[in-house]
This record gives C-alpha cells, sequence and structure tokens, in this order.
C-alpha cells in the first residue's frame, strides 16, 4: 500500500461510513491519531472511533497527495458533512472549545467542513501509524 492507495481506501470508507473498510487499511495494531493528544490502537478501538462517521450523512471527502514514498507519504484532505444527530454536534461542539453557533433547540444542524493534513506510514502492505491534524467549521448558510 502507498499514500495514494491509502487516501482512496480513506475517502470510500469515509463515504460510505464504513468502519469495517477503514480497518482494514491498517495492521492489526495499527495505530490511528485522530489529534496529536489521542490515538487509537488496533481494530478495535479503530471501528469505535470511525462508528461516529454514521451521525454524518451527504459526506463529501478529497484529497491531495502532497509527498509520497515507498514507506510513507502525507496528504491534504477536505470534508464535508451534514451533520445528522445532535449527539454529533455536541461532540463537535465540545472539541471546539467555543460556541461557534448559537443554536436553540429544534434550530437545523450545520453542514460541517473539515480540512487537514494526513501523515501515514506503511508497513507490510497496510498502514501502521496514521496522523492526522484539522481543523472543522460549520458552512455559512
Amino acid at each position: 500500500m502507498n499514500i495514494e492507495q491509502f487516501m482512496q481506501g480513506y475517502k470510500t470508507a469515509w463515504e460510505r461510513k464504513d468502519e469495517s473498510l477503514f480497518c482494514a487499511l491498517f495492521a492489526k495494531e495499527g495505530t490511528y491519531h485522530n489529534t496529536p493528544f489521542a490515538v487509537q490502537r488496533g481494530h478495535d478501538q479503530l471501528a469505535e472511533y470511525w462508528s461516529r462517521i454514521k451521525l454524518q450523512d451527504d459526506i463529501e471527502v478529497s484529497y491531495e497527495i502532497l509527498a509520497s514514498n515507498q514507506n510513507s507519504g502525507i496528504a491534504q484532505w477536505h470534508v464535508t458533512y451534514q451533520v445528522a444527530s445532535e449527539e454529533l454536534f455536541q461532540i463537535w461542539a465540545a472539541s471546539t472549545g467555543t460556541n461557534l453557533i448559537g443554536r436553540k433547540p429544534g434550530d437545523p444542524l450545520p453542514r460541517m467542513v473539515l480540512d487537514g493534513v494526513l501523515q501515514a506510514a506503511f508497513e507490510g502492505g497496510l498502514c501502521n501509524e496514521c496522523r492526522i491534524w484539522w481543523h472543522s467549521m460549520p458552512i455559512k448558510q
């Protein structure tokens, strides 16, 4: 696997909301650092983390490969999605540490945009370590 193959799989797993496709990108004890301070290790933790994608709808993922060699790569990625549950909105709001959206009960949930960078290392045909750095915000409607 190389960064292009990984990113195509990442895109497919996200757009299909499929944690099994996500886990298939990783070695059995592969790690995914979804922030600099949080890490999921192994398929069980990866699947548990990725299941929050099911709280998103109308997902569109694009990416650009920035660097690639035989055992690693870096990509910039961009995602938009519709928040599909109050639970996901609360997860996002807590992670931002700010109240970027003043919502009242019953107000529509926002469409979000995420932009990030991903660094992945590969061994034995699978990802053994992936680190992402990202930022998100609501799309003004």
